[in-house]
Order: C-alpha cells, then sequence, then structure tokens
C-alpha cells in the first residue's frame, strides 16, 4: 500500500491491514482528526471496525513516534506531520491547520531538571471562513 508498510516496519510497527489503512487515512486527510472522524470513513469498508481498534492503533503509532496527538479542548487529535509547528483551531468551527511557525525554545536554565518529550503551539481564534 503505498510504502507504507515499510515505514511501519521502519517504527518497528507490524503493517496489519488496519494499521496501514489507518496510516492511509492520516496521510491522505492532514486536517487533524479524531477516532470517531476515522471510525465514521473507515467503518463502511471495515464492518468488522470498532473506535477500540482505532484508538489503540492510534495509540501505538503515537507510542512509536509516527504520530502526534493534540488535546484540544479536551479531545485528542491526531497529527501525521511530527516535525516542529504550530497550530491554528477556529472556536467557531473547530478547524484545526497547521502553522510554519517552530515553537520557541526555552532557556535550558529553566528547564535543566526536565526532560521535554513534546511541545504543542496551538493559537485559537476565528479563521476566515467563519470571520464572512
Amino acid at each position: 500500500m503505498n510504502g507504507i508498510d515499510q515505514i511501519l516496519r521502519q517504527h518497528d510497527i507490524k503493517p496489519s491491514y488496519l494499521r496501514m489503512k489507518v496510516f492511509d487515512y492520516l496521510k491522505q486527510h492532514m486536517d487533524h482528526p479524531d477516532v470517531d472522524k476515522i471510525y465514521k470513513v473507515l467503518a463502511p469498508e471495515i464492518p468488522t471496525l470498532s473506535k477500540t481498534t482505532i484508538y489503540n492503533t492510534l495509540h501505538l503509532f503515537v507510542e512509536k513516534g509516527l504520530v502526534t496527538e493534540l488535546i484540544l479542548n479536551h479531545q485528542k487529535h491526531y497529527d501525521i506531520r511530527t516535525i516542529p509547528h504550530a497550530h491554528f483551531q477556529c472556536t467557531a468551527c473547530g478547524q484545526i491547520d497547521d502553522l510554519e511557525i517552530i515553537p520557541p525554545a526555552l532557556d535550558p536554565k529553566y528547564v535543566a531538571a526536565w526532560q521535554i518529550n513534546q511541545v504543542q503551539l496551538t493559537y485559537f481564534g476565528v479563521c476566515a471562513s467563519c470571520q464572512k
């Protein structure tokens, strides 16, 4: 499936059909979906699919560094782009967009004792479409 099996193997993930479908969905839809959105799209094609299976698959992807988990307004969203960038979430429609802004680095003297595993920078406001 377009090299997805190789990508999964590179991250020590066994490339099952479902895992490849979820990863392919994330590659094709970079709109930071949640489990419900992925389920609604894939369930008609995979009748035995459950939300729990999708959640477990995404959790594995996050654990292996293949996907980033965003928690916005108490809702988990998934981002296939793992390079540093920021996000903008519209408070009217909920749309999440990537911003090509590298989150600022922290002064090492303040965080010397910490191990920072992830940085999330999100701006909230009203998108151009909702302003019309």
